[in-house]
Parts: C-alpha cells; sequence; structure tokens
C-alpha cells in the first residue's frame, strides 16, 4: 500500500532538532514503523502543479497525508485520477485544502487530529492580542535601528484590560482563547457561533452569546477569528464587515487566511478602520514574497504582527498531532474504529457541523 505524505521542508533545522515531526526530513516519525509493516512511504514537499510529487503519487496512493502548515490542495480534479484513494488524515487541525464535498462525493474519508494544536493556537491569539494591543512590533523595532523615542510607541499603546474582546467561533480554540483572557479583567467578552455554549461554560467565563458577526464586530474593540474555513466563511471579514467593525478595532486571525479578504485587510488598516492585524494563516501558503499582508501598516507605521503559519506546530503540537496521525493510520491498517471527533468526512458523508451545516 502507498501512503503519501505532503509536508514541509525542515533543512538543517529539522536534522538538528529531531522533534520537528511535521517535517519532510523527520516523516511523523512514522518511516520505519510503515516499513516494518510493509508499506510503501513517500514523503515530499513538492505540491504544485502537474509535475509535482504530489500530483504524480496521489494517481495510486491509498491514503494521503497532508498538513495545514505546508498543505497539498486536493481538488474535484485530482480526485477524479485518485483511484486508489481511500483516505486522507490531516496532520494537525483544519482540512479546508481538501475538497470536502468532492470526498463525500467520492466516498473518501477525511480525518484530522482534533484538538492537537488547541492550546498551541490559543496562547498564539493572545499573544497577538497583546504585541498589537501593547504596539510592541514598532517598539521592537525602534530599539534595533538604535533610536529612543517613547512617545512614539506610547502614542498607540493600550491595555487589554476594560476591553470589550469577541471571538468569531467558540469552538476548542475561541472558547480557551476566552479562558486565558478572563484573567486580563476585559469588560466583555462575547462569541457568534452557531453553536450555543453550554450555560455553565458561558458563566465560567462570563461570556455572551450575539446573533450576527455584525453585531458582534460592532461592539468590540478586538475581534479573534476561530472559525472553519468553508463556503460560509470564504472572504467573510470583507469591505463590508470591515466597515461595521468599531474604528481603531484589532482584528486577530489564527483560523484561516481566506476567511478574511486579503486586499480589504490591507486597506482597513492603511485607513486606520484597523488598528492592527495579526495572525499566521494566508490565504496562499507559502504566502507570494509580494503579499500585501507582508508590509501592510496603520498610519501611524505599526499595526502588523504577522508571522508564518506556526501558531499550531510548536514542538508540543507536532508531537500530539504525530502520534494522532499515527493512531488514525494505524486504526485504518487494523479495521479499528476512530475516534468519532477526529472524522470529518466518513463513508459518502460528513460527520461534523464543523465546515458548515449540512
Amino acid at each position: 500500500m502507498k501512503v503519501l505524505a505532503v509536508l514541509y521542508n525542515g533543512f538543517k533545522a529539522a536534522i538538528e532538532e529531531p522533534r520537528l515531526l511535521g517535517t519532510v526530513e523527520n516523516k511523523l516519525g512514522m518511516d520505519k514503523w510503515l516499513a516494518a509493516r510493509g508499506h510503501e512511504f513517500i514523503v515530499t514537499s513538492s505540491k504544485e502543479g502537474p509535475n509535482s510529487d504530489f500530483e504524480k503519487h496521489i494517481v495510486d496512493a491509498e491514503v494521503l497525508i497532508t498538513t495545514p502548515f505546508h498543505p497539498g490542495y486536493l481538488t474535484r480534479e485530482l480526485m477524479e485520477k485518485a483511484q486508489n484513494l481511500k483516505i486522507c488524515i490531516t496532520a494537525g487541525v483544519g482540512s479546508d485544502h481538501i475538497d470536502l464535498n468532492a470526498a463525500v462525493d467520492h466516498k473518501i474519508q477525511v480525518l484530522e487530529v482534533s484538538g492537537s494544536n488547541v492550546t498551541s493556537v490559543a496562547e498564539h491569539a493572545v499573544m497577538s492580542m497583546l504585541l498589537l494591543v501593547r504596539n510592541f512590533v514598532p517598539a521592537h523595532e525602534m530599539i534595533e535601528r538604535g533610536d529612543w523615542q517613547v512617545s512614539e510607541v506610547a502614542r498607540n499603546a493600550f491595555d487589554l484590560e476594560g476591553k470589550v474582546i469577541g471571538t468569531i467561533g467558540a469552538g476548542r480554540i475561541g472558547y480557551r482563547i476566552m479562558q486565558r483572557l478572563l484573567p486580563f479583567n476585559p469588560k466583555e467578552l462575547l462569541y457568534y457561533d452557531y453553536h450555543e455554549i453550554p450555560p455553565e461554560a458561558e458563566s465560567a467565563v462570563n461570556c455572551k452569546r450575539v446573533g450576527t458577526v455584525e453585531e458582534l464586530v460592532s461592539q468590540c474593540d478586538i475581534v479573534t477569528v476561530n472559525c472553519p474555513l468553508h463556503e460560509g466563511t470564504r472572504g467573510m471579514i470583507n469591505d463590508r464587515l470591515l466597515s461595521a467593525f468599531k474604528p481603531g478595532a484589532w482584528l486577530v486571525n489564527t483560523a484561516r487566511g481566506a476567511i478574511c479578504d486579503e486586499q480589504a485587510v490591507a486597506k482597513a488598516l492603511a485607513r486606520g478602520q484597523l488598528r492592527g492585524y495579526a495572525g499566521d494563516v494566508w490565504n496562499v501558503q507559502p504566502a507570494p514574497k509580494d503579499h500585501p499582508w507582508r508590509t501592510m501598516k496603520n498610519p501611524l507605521g505599526g499595526g502588523n504582527g504577522m508571522v508564518p503559519h506556526y501558531s499550531g506546530t510548536t514542538l508540543d503540537a507536532q508531537a500530539r498531532y504525530a502520534s494522532g496521525t499515527k493512531t488514525i493510520l494505524e486504526n485504518y491498517l487494523d479495521g479499528k474504529p476512530q475516534a468519532h471527533q477526529n472524522i470529518i468526512v466518513g463513508a459518502g458523508k460528513y460527520e461534523t457541523t464543523s465546515y458548515g451545516l449540512h
């Protein structure tokens, strides 16, 4: 049986740090195990175009392992060619790089390692809020330049305390963000989600549900995006919705880049409608060198907290998603049932509402 994994190159770092399991070099720690079971294991970073290893090997692979950090985009067209493909496993969380409707039609299972990244991403989101609100990046850049002008950075620095903070999506990550924000004593924690949090969980973080995303953003000083990417959320944060934000709000997106319109965000930041934008997710990964989010600034020359997609791939998270990927694959090989929370698409149908209501 052929198992195809599309991972990112770790180069020297992966050789020096074997805990970088999600790299081509370290192969999720599964190469010897799969070889001992007699399976062919192809690991590559080559994923773009008809001559890529991805498109070459997908035609006869039975198992595809991908990662949100260097996604191999599995389209309906590629599925038509993948006659042997039975299961797709996301080493991490977030399977929007797979055409899930096509997977349903082709009866290809799609699973991910649910919960493997939740702590890592929640911490990154809170860190990003602090970076923006405290105007940290321009302050650090000032020090690197050899300058020292406190007023230039303090003029756009604030506290988290007393702010209204809202999350679009209140699942495993969104809820953990609210838990971590509580000690900062925000004025109010709001959430928008089509699933209501149980009353006892709402009470535990003192949060309140709002009925529409427009209602949420109009009240918030800080908005954090924590929903999956699907037909209903792609391009959701666009010119129209950004115009409903409080002037000078901060926006943090550690969910998926394509939930935000890249040009709309850049323009909103440039004119000061947004005071800052931060995150680690991009609508195309790796992001092109000329992507506007790399260099966009607010009118005072700050407000950009963008980094590569790594919030959910800390060494701790990699240990969790590598172990979870192996368990899912082992269950498949041995004909054992999968943990229900990991199943996105089962045998010809969705098994979750995380990617929209079906």
